[in-house]
């Protein structure tokens, strides 16, 4: 198996089930993914979508729900007419927790060479996934705005 293409880590002080409901439930979703639903119900085999301030950006398929360990699911890009052309990758979280706190590992993975869909996944799960972290740390989110990170389109 090729090495993922993207791995970010981060220990979150929250329970394995608050996270697990802070990454699948819009009402999380929309506060610290820039006003992003994620529309599933997250059984294996079921469709997954993104949805951006009522635009679909993303689609795909679950392919792992194993609450509150590990969810996994396939990652097509729709709103970018050439990203559009790009295969389907593949997010994978898995939630481990230590004590008070939950290990969250994120790897995306299956791009194609020379993706440009890669470009935007590096620079956005970070602030995606800092924003989840303050919300459950503190009950607010990080403000980044878009224009900071650097996406083309995206500000």
């Amino acid at each position: 198996m090729p090495k993922p293409e993207f791995v970010y880590v981060t220990y979150i002080e929250t329970t394995p089930e608050k996270l697990w409901d802070a990454l699948t439930s819009s009402a999380f979703t929309r506060q610290y993914w820039f006003d992003t639903e994620l529309k599933s119900d997250w059984k294996v085999g079921s469709p997954l979508a993104l949805v951006m301030s009522g635009k679909t950006t993303d689609t795909g398929e679950i392919l792992e729900a194993d609450r509150p360990r590990r969810l996994a699911y396939t990652f097509k890009h729709e709103a970018d007419p050439e990203m559009r052309k790009e295969p389907a990758t593949r997010v994978v979280f898995t939630l481990q927790p230590f004590g008070n706190i939950v290990k969250l590992t994120v790897t995306h993975e299956g791009f194609g060479v020379g993706s440009k869909l890669l470009d935007g996944i590096c620079k956005g799960w970070p602030a995606i996934l800092s924003g989840l972290k303050s919300l459950l740390e503190t009950g607010k989110v990080v403000a980044i705005p878009p224009a900071a990170l650097g996406i083309d389109g995206f500000e």
